[in-house]
């Protein structure tokens, strides 16, 4: 269904709303819907352009709310008619949150529901998008951004007659490695990120120290709810994958204390940025479905939890300070106080065994797509040496390994990343 259209300098935007199955493997049985806004340059309105559509990093956010043509947006309407996609869950696509969950009857229902919120949906969901606004045999360009890269890769294993060329920027998936090996890599990579962060700025060893000495003594609410722990606190370091993290997190604790009326204390403007640091409560699907991403045959029963105890140093009590990174941890839904309703259906799902394999290598292995993806170095989220993995298993797969970008180099330099990887699908360099 073809929604309202709006006009802003630069940009041509048409909403779209689709009822796809809950299940594609049930067409008849439970719906949802799926929104995707429709973005062309004003002169092309009525051109016949080829289609590039765009998968958002996360899992459990929803496309970007263009505000003007900038960006690797701005180099796709150059050329291409392009869909922000709301992957389901996400955005105005069927939102998952606390609330809307709280409909289903049960937490074993709630995850049967959230069972089909992976890659795998996401990319039956693109297929029926693409059959509704191309013609069944039309084709369009896939992009990817870090999780988007991942179901541009299921996109690639499951449907590739669907596209006309693929490209992941930070989202070469491990194809065939267990979820613990996945987190080996991690905690190794958030080791490194606390080293350069510490080195930089040595004097935050000791600020960190306070402030996780002071939540161990106190029982400190945030302003919006929940507990800020030692443990919560630690969290912090899930920004340090990108290129200005280091820097935030140092901002953020230099106001750290005030003097209050009962002495030194947690001032209010630092514990609304911690609040604001992360998206735990507001989108949570990445919590409860960020290591089933990874999962094919198997549960994850919190491998971040298990694997972490390989690593005593990120809880010596008494020693360094570190920070941890993007892990999710089931003592998370007590501590966030909109994750607290989704404590039972969080643990059906680390348990759950039944996640279909995402990832058919023997096809990935015979593709004939055209596809690029850029390879970010040092990225802490998505692990280089899996990535190239990936990369030498997908036929005619063309890495851009780099150390100029960090982990959002399509959020930061779009124009010039997708320039450059548009010139890798089509040989051109």
């Amino acid at each position: 269904m073809r929604l309202a259209s709006h006009r802003l300098p630069g940009l041509v935007l048409t909403e779209h709303e689709f009822t796809v199955p809950l299940d594609h493997a049930r067409p008849d049985g439970r719906e949802i819907t799926v929104f995707a806004r429709e973005v062309v340059a004003p002169g092309k309105v009525d051109a016949d352009l080829p289609w590039l559509v765009y998968f958002q990093g996360g899992p459990g956010f929803g496309a970007p709310r263009p505000e003007g043509s900038s960006g690797w947006l701005r180099r796709a309407l150059q050329e291409f008619r392009v869909l922000l996609l709301d992957e389901r869950g996400t955005g105005r696509s069927s939102p998952v949150t606390h609330q809307t969950l709280a409909r289903l009857t049960s937490p074993q229902e709630q995850a049967e529901y959230l069972s089909h919120f992976r890659a795998d949906s996401i990319v039956h969901d693109a297929e029926w998008l693409r059959r509704a606004l191309l013609d069944p045999d039309g084709r369009w360009l896939a992009l990817g951004q870090s999780f988007g890269g991942f179901c541009v890769t299921h996109y690639l294993s499951a449907a590739p007659e669907g596209l006309s060329g693929a490209i992941m920027t930070g989202g070469l998936p491990p194809l065939d490695r267990p979820i613990d090996d996945v987190y080996q890599a991690t905690y190794q990579r958030v080791l490194a990120r606390n080293r350069r962060f510490f080195e930089r700025y040595p004097e935050d060893q000791a600020a960190a120290r306070e402030i996780a000495g002071y939540l161990a003594a106190h029982d400190v609410t945030l302003p919006g709810g929940g507990r800020l722990s030692p443990r919560r606190f630690q969290q912090l370091g899930i920004a340090f994958g990108a290129s200005t993290g280091l820097e935030r997190v140092h901002y953020l604790l230099e106001g750290a204390f005030v003097e209050g009326a009962r002495g030194r204390e947690l001032s209010h403007g630092f514990l609304r940025g911690v609040e604001n640091a992360f998206s735990f409560d507001t989108n949570p699907i990445y919590a409860l479905l960020h290591e089933a991403e990874y999962c094919q045959g198997q549960a994850s029963h919190w491998s971040a939890q298990r694997v972490r105890a390989q690593y005593p140093e990120f809880d010596a009590p008494g020693g360094s300070f570190l920070f941890t990174g993007e892990m999710v941890y089931p003592w998370m839904f007590e501590e966030y106080a909109y994750l607290r309703p989704l404590r039972e259906a969080a643990e059906i799902l680390a348990a759950w065994e039944g996640w279909p394999r995402l990832y058919d290598l023997d096809v990935l292995r015979a593709n004939t797509v055209p596809c690029a993806a850029a390879v970010y170095y040092d990225d802490m989220y998505v692990e280089r040496t899996y990535s190239e993995e990936a990369a030498a298993t997908i036929r005619g797969l063309r890495p851009w390994v780099t150390n100029e970008y960090e982990h959002n180099g399509l959020g930061v330099d779009g124009e010039r990343l997708l320039d450059r990887l548009l010139a890798m699908v089509r040989g051109e360099v």
